[in-house]
This record gives structure tokens, sequence and C-alpha cells, in this order.
């Protein structure tokens, strides 16, 4: 009986920027627990790849959509046709994002612009764009990917960090105005991963070396580790949460 709540057979989660890195585990990880999944990217070719994947090793249905999560109108039309081909979205995972790492007084207003539109704007966007899906279905998951970044700092990372502890506000507010509507809110704020996002930070060996002092465990996590996680968040396991974050970070934030 307990494993049952953590089965989404029936369910349909979208997974932006779901093509590459933690988004694609996650998609994958939600396909492989019975749910059918749509994944985004700003390239077709990519998207679609990838939702061929996904369907090939899980044999769930899987949608790719090209879409620049940004823009409004691009985010409503993602929308819809994900209701149109699946009838439905239990799940939304607000996981685009991007980092730029610059001195305050180096960042320029695009690399800002870019940071905050994608980490922060997107979400709102994304969320807005299913509420209505989500309200007259009378159920949903919504989980922001913010960062240990949301609620700590680190030198260099003014627009990623603001971004992400924006993020983390805005599930809260979110989680209260839907929970009439049996919608959960949360954020999952991953620490040190290795994925693609990440190389710049890993190939230095200097900045490596401090990473590596301030996790707990001693490594820096894999990018799977994070499958329990959100199979929890996006299932009936979590259903008396919301308007939280988890933090999987390896131990940095207790010191």
């Amino acid at each position: 009986m307990s494993l049952e709540l953590f089965k989404l057979d029936g369910r349909v989660a979208l997974i932006t920027g779901g093509t590459r890195g933690l988004g694609y585990v996650m998609a994958q990880a939600l396909a492989e627990a019975g749910a059918d999944v749509i994944v985004t990217s700003r390239e077709k070719e990519k998207a679609e790849a990838a939702a061929r994947a996904i369907a090939e090793s899980t044999g769930r249905r899987a949608l790719g959509l090209a879409v620049d999560v940004t823009v409004a109108e691009q985010v409503e039309a993602m929308v819809a046709d994900s209701v149109q081909a699946f009838g439905r979205i239990d799940i939304l995972i607000n996981n685009a994002g991007i980092n730029v790492r610059k001195p305050i007084e180096d960042f320029d207003e695009a690399s800002w612009d870019l940071v905050q539109n994608t980490n922060l704007k997107a979400p709102y966007l994304c969320a807005r764009a299913v509420a209505k899906t989500m309200k007259s279905q009378r159920y949903g998951r919504v989980i922001n990917l913010s960062s240990m970044l949301g609620s700590i700092a680190l030198p260099e990372r003014g627009a990623y960090c603001s971004s992400k502890g924006g993020l983390i506000q805005l599930t809260k507010v979110l989680a209260l105005e839907w929970a009439p509507y049996n919608i959960t809110v949360n954020a999952l704020c991953p620490g040190p991963i290795a994925t693609e996002l990440n190389t710049v930070v890993m190939n230095n060996p200097e900045a490596n070396r401090f990473f590596i002092e301030n996790i707990a465990l001693g490594r820096w996590g894999r990018p799977e580790e994070i499958i329990g996680a959100i199979i929890y968040m996006a299932s009936e396991a979590s259903s008396f949460m919301t308007g939280a974050s988890m933090v999987v970070d390896g131990g940095w934030t207790a010191r």
C-alpha cells in the first residue's frame, strides 16, 4: 500500500527544459513511475528526440514541444498543445534555468534580465498558464526548481541567487492561493549536482576544491540522486506538503 503512493499511473507531467541535465533525468523518472510526459526545449529537434527516447525506454506516451518559456504567448500555446494531446496536466515542473556568473559591477543589464526572465518570470508564466486546467481538475502538483542558492549566497551569483530566492517566495504565494483547489506548490532546491550547468565550476580546480570542501558528503551529487525527491513531490506521497522547499545539497546548508 505505501509504495502505491509513489505511482503516477494516469498522470500527465510537463517538464520545462526537459531534454538534458536534471530536466531529462526527472522526465525519465516520472515516466518510469507511470506518467505520460511532455518535455520542452527552445529547439524542436532536441525536444522531439528526448520525447522519443523516453517513450522508447519506458513505454509511456511522450511529447516534445519547442517553446521559449519566457514568452507568454508561447507558454500558453505549450499548455494548450499539452492538454489537446493528453487531455490534462497533473504535474508541472518548472525546471528551465540558466546561470551567469559575474561580479555585480560587471553584470550587464542583458545578462541580468536573461537570468531573471528564465529563472523567475518563466515559472510564473507557466504556473499561470496551467492554473485553469489544474483548478478545473481540482488537482495539481507544481514543482519549482529553485536551488540551495535561493536561501544562501555565493559571490558572483547576484542574478542567480536573487532569481532562485524569488522563486521560493513565488512558491509560497502560489501554495496559499491554490490550496483550496487541491493544488500543491513546492520548491526543490538542489545543491551542487554534476550537470552541464556546473561544468565551468567543476573544471576550475580552485572553484571545485572550494565546493568539495563545503559539501558535507565530500563530493558532487549525481543527477540520478534527485529522483527520489521528485517522485515524492510529484506523487500522492506528498499530498500534505505545500509551500515547502526541499533541499538536496549533500549537507552544504547544514553548516
